[in-house]
């Protein structure tokens, strides 16, 4: 089965693509698996309980976590729908989130895995947001994806040192 094509990027979206140095299905279980989305998801002054991840792969089923942040002990729930999903190649998720900044309703997280090897391209696609909650989700990303990086090249090094 082919990837869904993606719906045009707007100026209200959050659009990464990034190269993780690990393969396909493994990258896709950091998305799908309690125990390693808990590990990389967040900015670094957040952690996520493993205990308040959530994720039934299927279509209808949820998609759910807690960031907390690390000095106040404040929750920011994020609830999800899967929507769609292709294993390890596609997953849609609709999302409602308290972001702080105020509530995140109907958002599409839209995530592609591209196979390269030993190599995964993601690309995320995310949206509708205004201005403020954009920059904020894409900065959030950003550094959740400096955490996955470390991870995948502390294996590699450990890999390497065996």
């Amino acid at each position: 089965m082919s990837e869904p094509i993606p719906p045009a990027v707007t100026e209200r979206d959050v659009y990464i693509t990034r190269a993780f140095a690990a393969p396909r299905e493994i990258v896709w279980k950091f998305w799908t698996s309690p125990q390693q989305l808990s590990s990389w998801f967040g900015p670094d002054a957040f952690h996520v309980p493993v205990e308040s991840v959530t994720v039934e792969l299927r279509e209808g089923g949820r998609w759910d976590l807690s960031m907390v942040d690390n000095e106040t002990g404040q929750a920011f729930p994020i609830r999800g729908r899967i929507t769609a999903f292709i294993e390890f190649e596609y997953l849609e998720i609709v999302l409602d989130a308290d972001s702080g900044s105020g509530p995140l309703e109907d958002v599409l997280l839209r995530v592609q895995f591209h196979d390269h090897g030993d190599r995964t391209r993601v690309t995320l696609h995310q949206g509708p947001f205004t201005e403020e909650q954009r920059e904020m989700t894409a900065e959030g990303w950003e550094l959740s994806f400096v955490k996955l990086d470390a991870i995948f090249a502390e294996s590699i090094t450990e890999e390497q040192n065996s």
